[in-house]
C-alpha cells in the first residue's frame, strides 16, 4: 500500500525541494556548538574526565596562554588511561591530548564538514578570523544531515559487523576495559544470551567517573535499557533521523531478531561525505 510519506518522497513539493538545497548547502556556522569547553595541559585527567561527565560532552578544547593547542576526548580517556591501568589523578591532559588541531572555517557547508572530519578523523575546531568560536561534532552533522542521494543509500555498507557484547554480571570495570582495548564506544549487555541493553564511553563518563562512583558494579544495572535498534535495509537519512530523535549515537542493527551489525553517528557522517 502506497502510503502519504511515500508519495510525498516520489513527488516532493516546491518547498520540500527548496528545503532540501537549503538543508543540502547549510553552513556549519547553523548547527555547530558555540560554547566550547576547555581545560588547560597541565591539569590532571581525572578533572578532563569530571568536566566532560558533568557537562555530557565527549571533548575538552586543550587551551594554553589563551591558545587552542590539542584536544582531549572520551576516547583518550578510554584507550590510553582505563585500558592500561593508569590512574587519570596521576597523568595530565598534555600527555594523551592529540595535535595540532583539525580546524575548519565557519563559512565551509556541512558536506565539506563532513568530508574533513572523516579525512582528518577527528572532531573539528571551527575558526572565524583566526578566532575559535565553535566545535563540530559527528552528532551536530547528523541533526541536519539533508535527504540527498548520498543519504537515501543503506545502513548496510556502513555498518560495522562486528557487535561486542558483554554479560549483565560484567563489572563496569571490566566493560571500560573492552571498549578501551577494542577502540570502541559501546558494548551490547546481554541477559542469558539476548541482548538487553547497551553501555557506552558516555555512560562510563557521566555516571560513573564524574561522580567518582565505583566501577566495580554490575554493568546490568548501569546499562541503557531497553536497547534502541534499527531493521536492515534502513537508508542513512533514516538512521540519522532515529540517533537525532532517541538522543543516541550508536544504533544496533537487527535482522529476523537478531543483531548483525551497529551504526554509530561517525558511520553516517562517513556515508553522506562520499
Amino acid at each position: 500500500m502506497v502510503t502519504p510519506k511515500d508519495l510525498r518522497r516520489e513527488f516532493p513539493s516546491v518547498l520540500d525541494r527548496a528545503y532540501m538545497q537549503y538543508k543540502r548547502y547549510r553552513k556549519i556556522d547553523e548547527i555547530m556548538s558555540r560554547e566550547v569547553a576547555t581545560i588547560t595541559p597541565e591539569a590532571m585527567m581525572d578533572e578532563a574526565a569530571r568536566i566532560m561527565g558533568e557537562k555530557h560532552i565527549g571533548s575538552l578544547i586543550v587551551v594554553k596562554y589563551d591558545t587552542p593547542v590539542g584536544i582531549i576526548t572520551e576516547r583518550d580517556l578510554l584507550t590510553n588511561i582505563l585500558a592500561r591501568g593508569r590512574n587519570p589523578k596521576e597523568v595530565k591532559v598534555e600527555k594523551v591530548m592529540s595535535y595540532p588541531l583539525i580546524t575548519i572555517c565557519s563559512t565551509a557547508s556541512i558536506k565539506e564538514a563532513s568530508q574533513t572530519m572523516i579525512k582528518k578523523k577527528g572532531r573539528l575546531a571551527v575558526f572565524e578570523c583566526g578566532k575559535m568560536v565553535g566545535i563540530i561534532t559527528a552528532s551536530d552533522l547528523i541533526r541536519s544531515l539533508p535527504e540527498a542521494p548520498e543519504t537515501l543509500i543503506k545502513v548496510d555498507d556502513f555498518m560495522s559487523k562486528r557487535v561486542i557484547t558483554a554479560d549483565e554480571e560484567a563489572t563496569v570495570a571490566d566493560i571500560a576495559k573492552i571498549m578501551g582495548e577494542k577502540r570502541i564506544g559501546s558494548v551490547i549487555i546481554t541477559s542469558k544470551g539476548e541482548p538487553m541493553g547497551i553501555f557506552t564511553e558516555r555512560d562510563l563518563l557521566t555516571t560513573f567517573l564524574a561522580k567518582g562512583k565505583s566501577l566495580r558494579i554490575s554493568v546490568g544495572k548501569a546499562c541503557s535499557s531497553p536497547l534502541v535498534t534499527i531493521p536492515l535495509g534502513m537508508s542513512v537519512h533514516e538512521a540519522a533521523y532515529t540517533m537525532a530523535s532517541k538522543h543516541v549515537r550508536r544504533l544496533p542493527i537487527a535482522k529476523d531478531d537478531e543483531l548483525v551489525g551497529i551504526i554509530t553517528a561517525r558511520d553516517l557522517v562517513e556515508a553522506y561525505a562520499k
